[in-house]
């Protein structure tokens, strides 16, 4: 007894082919084994963004009166249930960088919180404290120190992009910066250097005496 062995036609035969070569060449431009895969298939980079809309313009009253430089290093795993890190999960090693800033709000100053004597030599002025404003990552010093992936994970990043890969690290290192600066004492040196700066002014109008309080 015979058994006959069906094959597959031409064009059938020539798009597995393609799809094989494809697939290596995907390979290779992802994980860079092969030489020169890269130049070869090269991507130029076009800024087809739109204008810049201007929305709203908003009056500052705020005193920007000492700012703190911040530096974390975020080391965030995920893993999944019921699967070895080797197959599936995430560990990321990522530096951030960041800046927040202590203002003391002046808008809000009336005039039951200024004083100022008869001779007009003493003036006496009571400011809300100061606050944090919202830690702002810098690009240019925050990276990526190394990510480790699992096999399923890499596979696939054959494929697609995560522009928000790294989001979760970002989020990461600015609630750990604004936890720091809160710890920092940076109100306090704001609250020093507006004192400084109102009794410096006033002195310079003729006030010989300048009390500076801060309190609600």
């Amino acid at each position: 007894m015979t058994t006959s062995v069906r094959r597959l036609p031409g064009w059938a035969k020539a798009v597995a082919a393609l799809v094989l070569v494809l697939a290596v060449l995907f390979a290779g431009i992802r994980l860079a084994v092969l030489p020169g895969i890269k130049d070869l298939f090269g991507t130029d980079t076009h800024d087809r963004s739109g204008p810049t809309l201007l929305r709203s313009i908003q009056d500052m009253s705020r005193y920007q009166a000492a700012s703190g430089n911040f530096q974390v290093v975020v080391d965030l795993e995920k893993d999944a249930r019921f699967l070895p890190d080797a197959l599936r999960g995430t560990r990321t090693l990522y530096v951030g960088a960041g800046t927040v800033d202590a203002y003391v709000d002046l808008g809000g100053v009336g005039e039951r919180d200024v004083r100022v004597d008869e001779d007009r030599t003493t003036a006496t002025i009571r400011l809300p404290h100061a606050r944090l404003g919202r830690p702002a990552l810098d690009p240019d010093h925050s990276y990526a120190v190394s990510k480790q992936r699992g096999l399923l994970d890499r596979l696939g990043d054959l494929f697609s992009d995560n522009p928000n890969s790294e989001q979760a690290v970002q989020k990461l290192a600015v609630r750990h910066i604004a936890d720091a600066a809160k710890r920092s004492g940076l109100t306090a040196r704001a609250e020093g250097n507006t004192t400084g700066m109102l009794q410096g002014l006033l002195r310079s109008l003729g006030f010989k005496e300048v009390h500076i309080t801060y309190g609600t």
